[in-house]
């Protein structure tokens, strides 16, 4: 963990001064490079005002929150929901359904429409509680010696939260490596994911939780309904996806996903119309290849 820290830092420090060499006090910030040009404009505008913090280290931390933990824990989580769906095709038909129903095959998802789909922030739960995105929690530090569970903790420990863990003990979940969404919409019914239940913590708890959780929350509802309602999805063979995890500070599928897919919506509401139908189409990466497959992806995804 600590190599793999040392890394992404000299990673960060290397985009920061390409950055910098090429900002000047009269140079306009080009639309590629508007995040990171602005972020170092701006720290430079505050650098009176950040009370002794080094700007270079904020600059450095809210770059390595948007690129990493954003994109790279919304595309796990949905990689793991999209091959527990197709393993479970029986709950993708319910999740198809319950999109039709409320939204309809004659146009695409918007987001006004996630508060209506139950079904699918019962998946997504059911998605996280089994295969959390960050498995273990972002550490945290004892201010005090306590004992927990009847172990002595000296103060100024190091600790990490194991919510994988948590998130399958057999004193809390039934049938807790089942796949079964349903639980959100009945015996567990009151438990969201925003840190007041300690049942179900993907994003953490407390003032250390996940910023971005209201973003990649309804980022991760957004794109699985438009992809679920969009496109038809099969296993490559009549095998199951594997679902085997690899080590790691995310929670990574160790094998590619692949997918069959097709369109299931009328013609206009895809990005490119085509003259003729589609057919089905080999991803390697689904998340991957439907963000670059202009032919075959609706406009909402």
């Amino acid at each position: 963990m600590k190599k793999t820290a040392k890394d992404i830092d000299i990673v960060i420090d290397l985009l920061l001064e390409e950055h910098k060499k090429k900002m000047t006090k009269s140079q306009v910030v080009d639309s590629n490079d508007q995040v990171i040009t602005a972020l170092l404009f701006r720290a430079k505008e505050l650098k009176e005002d950040l009370h002794g913090f080094n700007t270079t280290d904020i600059v450095k931390g809210t770059c390595l929150a948007i690129f990493a933990a954003a994109t790279d824990t919304t595309t796990v989580t949905l990689t793991w929901a999209l091959s527990l769906l197709v393993n479970n095709p029986l709950i993708l038909t319910k999740a198809q359904q319950e999109l039709e129903n409320r939204v309809g095959r004659n146009t695409k998802v918007e987001e006004s429409d996630l508060k209506d789909l139950v079904y699918l922030q019962a998946i997504i739960k059911e998605a996280m509680r089994l295969y959390p995105a960050a498995p273990l929690l972002v550490p945290h530090e004892s201010t005090e010696e306590c004992i927990v569970g009847g172990y002595t903790i000296p103060k100024g420990t190091r600790l990490l939260v194991n919510i994988w863990k948590i998130q399958h003990d057999p004193q809390i979940w039934t049938d807790l490596f089942e796949f079964q969404p349903e639980r959100f919409l009945t015996s567990k019914k009151e438990i969201d994911v925003k840190g007041q239940q300690f049942e179900l913590l993907p994003f953490g708890s407390g003032r250390r939780m996940c910023l971005g959780m209201s973003f990649g929350l309804e980022a991760v509802q957004f794109i699985l309904a438009s992809i679920i309602h969009g496109l038809e999805l099969q296993n490559m063979s009549n095998d199951h996806t594997d679902m085997t995890e690899s080590p790691g500070l995310t929670n990574h599928k160790a094998t590619p996903l692949e997918l069959l897919v097709a369109p299931r919506l009328l013609p206009h509401l895809y990005a490119v119309c085509l003259a003729r139908p589609l057919p089905p189409l080999h991803l390697q990466h689904p998340l991957v290849c439907l963000s670059s497959t202009t032919a075959s992806l609706p406009q909402a995804i």
